[in-house]
């Protein structure tokens, strides 16, 4: 087995496996069937907070707490729960989590993609096992799905927008009749207690493969924002550099909040196509330049100030990734940008040497 050392990114519940133990020990309030804790556990977990034993749970969402409050409760009922939002809102970060919370596992997962075939969703056959014995339970080859409704656990599905439209449908009697035929066999896998599906979908990919009304009924749907504020924002990007730079490794100095705040208002400023005072219109690239791509800039600059400097992340460091994540069309996007340079970077006190860097990345 592989040592957790070794372990470039673990599982949420192993991971925070302490924080999830001292919930279970602590949790007194009612549990709905099969949940390792209560729903004030699970909203506990993502959101943060101080046990009466002094324990300290680290926030894994940081936002309105009524969007985790609300996407808890409906997992506590028979509803399944989708997560929807633009790209970099966390929604697979809080799927991963919500089902730590409730099931203790969460990798019953489904990714979908265009090439997602109907066997991810419900169930294929060892085609060996199938050859020498002929259709029967030990042919088949449980979906992450139907291990989820056979134990009473969450199962999680990954950018079902992007799953083909007969894929999405074979969801539809598993939501609405908990059951899941299996007509080779004239049998059925009826959902033990505990069993719900959480799925998410992007803003931007909602034409992909849209959903059919039919489906979209058997979800609760919780759209997660972008962050409110810059504030909001730093707080993020500061808490998970820290925590991907821990698993990385890597021997540089925690960044300044000077400097996550200096990206955190880059990005902040273009998605919105105004400058943060309100004075500047500014052209909006095509770059989605969500907070994930914010902490993705931070930890490369983290990386080259490490092994390429003096540990110390200053805007050299930051300006390749900056760049790289902003200018996508060659045309467009460089154009916003080299007119952002002159016209607001430039001008900012304290900000000449972001300027530089950006304009010799460019040049």
């Amino acid at each position: 087995m592989t040592a957790t050392s070794s372990v470039l990114r673990q599982h949420a519940e192993q991971q925070y496996a302490d924080e999830l133990h001292a919930l279970i020990a602590s949790d007194t309030r009612q549990r709905p069937p099969r949940w390792k804790m209560s729903p004030w556990a699970v909203s506990t977990y993502l959101l943060g907070g101080e046990l009466e034993n002094g324990v300290t749970i680290s926030p894994k969402y940081i936002g309105n707490p009524r969007v985790i409050e609300i996407a808890v409760a409906t997992l506590a009922t028979d509803r399944a729960l989708l997560l929807l939002g633009v790209p970099g809102t966390a929604k697979s970060w809080v799927s991963e989590h919500l089902a730590a919370a409730i099931s203790g596992d969460s990798t019953l997962v489904v990714h979908g993609t265009a090439g997602t075939s109907e066997e991810a969703v419900r169930y294929g056959w060892n085609y060996a096992q199938l050859l020498a014995k002929g259709p029967s339970l030990e042919a088949i080859v449980p979906s992450p799905v139907m291990r989820a409704m056979r134990t009473g656990r969450v199962a999680r599905i990954e950018e079902l927008t992007r799953m083909p439209g007969e894929v999405q449908d074979g969801l539809i009697s598993i939501l609405s009749e908990k059951v899941l035929p299996i007509a080779e066999l004239d049998d059925e896998v009826l959902a033990e207690k505990g069993f719900n599906i959480i799925a998410t979908a992007n803003d931007r990919d909602r034409g992909v493969n849209e959903l059919s009304s039919a489906l979209k009924r058997r979800f609760n749907t919780v759209v997660l924002p972008p962050p409110r504020t810059a504030d909001e924002e730093v707080r993020i990007v500061e808490t998970r550099v820290a925590s991907i730079g821990r698993a990385l490794e890597l021997p540089a100095e925690t960044p300044a909040l000077e400097e996550i705040r200096r990206i955190v208002t880059v990005f902040r400023e273009l998605r919105d196509g105004v400058t943060s005072d309100g004075k500047t219109k500014l052209k909006v690239p095509s770059a989605t330049m969500s907070t994930a791509e914010a902490i993705s800039v931070v930890t490369h600059g983290l990386s080259l100030a490490a092994h390429f400097g003096d540990g110390v992340l200053r805007g050299a460091d930051l300006a390749a990734g900056m760049v790289g994540a902003i200018v996508k069309d060659p045309l467009q996007d460089r154009v916003a940008m080299l007119e952002y340079l002159e016209t607001v970077v430039k001008e900012r006190d304290g900000w000449k040497d972001l300027y530089r860097a950006c304009r010799d990345v460019m040049a």
